[in-house]
This record gives structure tokens, sequence and C-alpha cells, in this order.
């Protein structure tokens, strides 16, 4: 199968390439800078120079793929405050994937996230589904091109996806606030539990839904149905040195910057249907497990 992969060089991306290529498939990849096509080649994927922003662009490398798996997103946008001008980008790179691919059976596959099921005072389900919101319509409009003839799967993606490859996630954020801040910080008692997954389970399941997701699958690459936020202080403190204290509710957004909304956010995340579905299994180290391993604190975050 020859797989068009957008974000083809990034955290996810770059394991979702090496699994496509190693398992005999063919990978195009979207690149928007001379390293990142460096990147591509060297690992053995053509490249398509290009971006987000290129929507017919994207629809052409898309329709002459067997399929596609969007891994992209505006980061950087994210980061600086526009969140609504990069959720409407990927909004608009799904259409034009979906316009290419109707009616051919081929797959698309998207990354999603869990946050969404945060606060259903339960453990969340790849069955659970929200009408509307930030990255919701994107999944939703992924979930409905299975009636046109797409094999539509959409993977969410747990808050922090970990591994030695993140460099940029969550994680390092945090570690990042704790180095400035000198204090490890969680919200109220931090009770509250963030899923999380291994980055090289979920290339593996993004490899696995691109072959044999059934058309309109929810999947979640997670590993850890719930850590403490509280315990992931914890381990950010001890690895660095630094005490681990409570941060009042409305100083997070001070303390945590961005993440002030979401440190809070109780996510507890069953994967056990997708387990079922693909019989995929994580299978490398959990959360804590991984952050005591000590990569993450090799140099300054």
């Amino acid at each position: 199968m020859r797989v068009f992969v957008t974000g083809a060089s990034g955290h996810i991306g770059s394991p979702v390439v090496a699994e496509l290529l190693q398992t005999g498939h063919k990978v195009v990849g979207l690149a928007r800078s001379d390293q990142s096509a460096a990147a591509l080649a060297a690992a053995g994927a053509d490249v398509y120079r290009g971006n987000l922003d290129d929507v017919a662009g994207l629809a052409e490398a898309a329709a002459t793929a067997d399929g596609v798996i969007h891994l992209a997103f505006k980061h950087e946008a994210m980061a600086t405050g526009d969140y609504a001008g990069a959720v409407a980008a990927d909004y608009k790179a799904v259409e034009a994937f979906g316009d290419a691919l109707g009616d051919t059976g081929n797959p698309l596959v998207i990354a999603s996230g869990t946050l969404m099921l945060a606060g259903l005072g339960r453990t969340g389900t790849e069955s659970d589904a929200m009408e509307s919101g930030p990255r919701v319509d994107a999944e939703n409009l992924v979930i409905a091109l299975a009636d046109r003839g797409v094999r539509s799967s959409a993977v969410r993606l747990p808050p922090t996806v970990h591994s030695s490859l993140d460099h940029h996630g969550f994680i390092p954020i945090l570690i990042g606030i704790a180095r400035e801040k000198g204090v490890s910080g969680y919200v109220g008692d931090g009770a509250n539990r963030w899923n999380a997954g291994h980055t090289l389970d979920a290339a593996h399941l993004f490899r696995l839904a691109a072959e044999s997701a059934p058309a309109g699958s929810r999947l979640h690459a997670v590993g850890d149905e719930g850590v403490p936020f509280r315990e992931i202080a914890e381990s950010i403190g001890r690895h660095l040195n630094v005490p681990t204290v409570s941060i009042a509710a409305e100083d997070a957004g001070a303390h945590f910057g961005f993440l002030g909304p979401l440190v809070s956010l109780d996510a507890p995340v069953s994967s056990a249907l997708t387990q079922e579905l693909l019989d995929w299994k994580p299978t490398h180290a959990g959360l804590i497990e991984d952050l005591d391993e000590g990569h993450y604190f090799a140099t300054p975050a």
C-alpha cells in the first residue's frame, strides 16, 4: 500500500513511517521544510513538499495514494494562542482528504484526542462520542466518511504520548515549567487522572488502523488508563530535585500557562475495545516507568 503521511517527520510520524516501511508499505511524507524532507528521504520515504494550508496539494497527494494517515497539526499556532486557526486548518485538510478518497474504499486515519472524554465521571471508551467542539468536529467528519466509501478511522491520542522521541509534548512542557518555577505542581489534591500511551505503541496502532480498521472506527492509543496527576508531578519533582506542591485552581493559568485549563482534567480512558478489534496490545513502558528511565531529564527542556 502506498500511504500518504502528514506530520511524517514528527514525534509520532517518524515511527509510523518506520512501521509502514518495515512492513512492506511505501510512504509519501508531507514535508514543509528542507530538514523534514531530508529526514524522510533518509528514512526511505518519498517526499511531498507542502503544508496544511495547501489544501489542493493535500487532495492531490491523497488521490495518488492508496491511503492517508493524517498526523500533522499546527501545534505552533496552538501554543501561541491561535488554537481556533489550527483547528480550522485541520478540519479543511480532513475535508480535502475525504473528497479525494470518496468511493475508493481506501483508508483515512486521523489523529484525534482522548481529552475530549474528560469529565464523564467514569472511564471513557471508544463508544463515547461528542456532538461538537474543537477537533471533535474533524473526528466526527472522519467517522461520517464511512458513508461516502472511505475506510475511515480516528485514533484518539492521550494527552501524554511519551518516549525518548517526545521533545515538545506536554511532559517536556511540564518539566520546563517545573525547572522555571522551582516546583513541580499539580492542582488541588492531584487525584485527577490523565491517560497515557507510549509513542511506539501509538505508531503501531496507526499502522494497524491503516491496514485493517473497519470504516467508521474510533480507536484509543492508550496504555495507562489513568495516572493520577500528582504522581506525574511527583516523578518530575523527584528527578529535578524540586518540591512537589499543590497549586490552587485559580492560580493554574498563571503557573501552567496554556496548559492551565488541562492539568486538572480527570480523563481515565480505556483501550479495551481497540485491543479486541485490532489485536493491538500496548507493550512498552508506562508513563511513570518511562519518566523513571531518565531520558526526559538528560538535557534541559
